[in-house]
């Protein structure tokens, strides 16, 4: 999600073609970011759906009293995530990207960490649950041993 749009159309919720076309730019930017990360040419069907949603007029942030705030229909909304995939995908963080190392996870992050040693997306969301099963195994392991 984009930090600070506000996703309404004259205070109305999305309907499904809307959701559906979500998920399908949401796709296409996984799978264009995918062929990226491992040098392979760019499926055209994906780059279609990207290129036809960032052609979209894209929300436009308003300055407010209380700070900044975008309201956008779905169509502007798509336009301005379709957009920063192509800055992503045509920029310069491109030899950053990585896949989460959780096999349960299909996130995508920049690793902009030292040495670019960084294995999860997040410690929160993954990283502890990798690390706590690893310690659960390292225990079950070593109590299995000591008990033969």
């Amino acid at each position: 999600m984009v930090p600070g749009i506000g996703h309404r159309r004259r205070g109305l919720p999305g309907d499904r073609a809307d959701v559906d076309r979500a998920i399908g730019v949401r796709e296409a930017v996984y799978r264009l970011v995918t062929a990226r990360r491992l040098g392979e040419e760019y499926a055209d069907d994906a780059l279609d759906v990207l290129n036809g949603a960032a052609r979209k007029p894209p929300a436009a942030p308003q300055l407010t009293a209380s700070g900044r705030w975008t309201e956008a229909t779905p169509d502007e909304a798509l336009s301005t995530v379709a957009r920063q995939a192509v800055e992503l995908l045509s920029g310069p963080d491109v030899p950053l990207l990585k896949e989460c190392g959780n096999p349960e996870c299909t996130r995508i992050y920049i690793d902009r960490s030292r040495g670019m040693r960084r294995q999860w997306c997040g410690m929160e969301s993954c990283g502890n649950k990798i690390k706590a099963a690893a310690y659960r195994a390292r225990k079950k392991s070593a109590h299995t041993a000591a008990a033969q």
